[in-house]
């Protein structure tokens, strides 16, 4: 069986070399490529890949949140994250946004090929370095004792639009996202700050927007 894959990069050297790369592999066929997160969201969806490898850094965008866009218009589809840079933030974040694996461009080429091949046959390319930085990043969150933290940078602007009493097409509109994935994102955060309804949300988010209470002297 044939994994159809797409790749996203801005460089297009990098594109070239993985597409060569891949091709030359039976198994694997690229099916599309693009440079940037507005080209992705157009061409994806059209050709519906088995999978899509991502670069985490693009001129319009991030391919972290292209990774959870994506994936909420195509559930099948598996995101395996490309990158420059070993960052735990980046790491964390691509983890739960749904990615399937995280890797870094030094890969050496048998190793990106057999990457994609795990992904695509539905496998989880989380090593025990990229589980231990979950963990890691878990513990000090709970240590700090403020879950707002843990929320990445769409899931804060979120909460805010919430707070503001914004319904989820209100939100979408206003970030350019389509509504389901403005849901998902409810939902994400809601769990991570451990709140079972929006109203809640909304509660929380008006606290941390308000001005701090004016302080009386003597």
């Amino acid at each position: 069986m044939v994994s159809r894959v797409f790749l996203v990069d801005d460089h297009e050297v990098v594109r070239v070399g993985i597409r060569e790369l891949l091709s030359a592999s039976e198994d694997l066929e690229v099916v599309g490529e693009a440079s940037s997160v507005t080209e992705a969201l157009t061409r994806i969806p059209a050709v519906a890949p088995d999978v899509a490898v991502l670069d985490v850094r693009l001129p319009d965008g991030n391919g972290i949140e292209l990774c959870r866009e994506l994936m909420s218009r195509l559930p099948d589809l598996k995101c395996l994250m490309l990158t420059s840079f070993t960052d735990d933030e980046a790491l964390f974040d691509a983890i739960m946004a749904g990615a399937a694996g995280f890797v870094l461009k030094r890969i050496v080429g048998s190793d990106l090929t057999n990457a994609v091949k795990t992904v695509a046959a539905g496998q989880s390319l989380l090593d025990a370095r990229s589980t231990a930085a979950l963990l890691n990043r878990i513990r000090r969150e709970r240590e700090q004792g403020d879950p707002v933290r843990s929320l990445t940078e769409q899931e804060r602007t979120v909460l805010d639009l919430i707070g503001e009493g914004l319904t989820n097409r209100q939100i979408a509109d206003k970030m350019f996202l389509a509504e389901k994935t403005v849901k998902n994102y409810v939902s994400h955060l809601l769990a991570k700050l451990g709140l079972e309804r929006r109203t809640q949300a909304a509660v929380l988010a008006s606290k941390l927007t308000a001005p701090p209470e004016p302080r009386e002297d003597g």
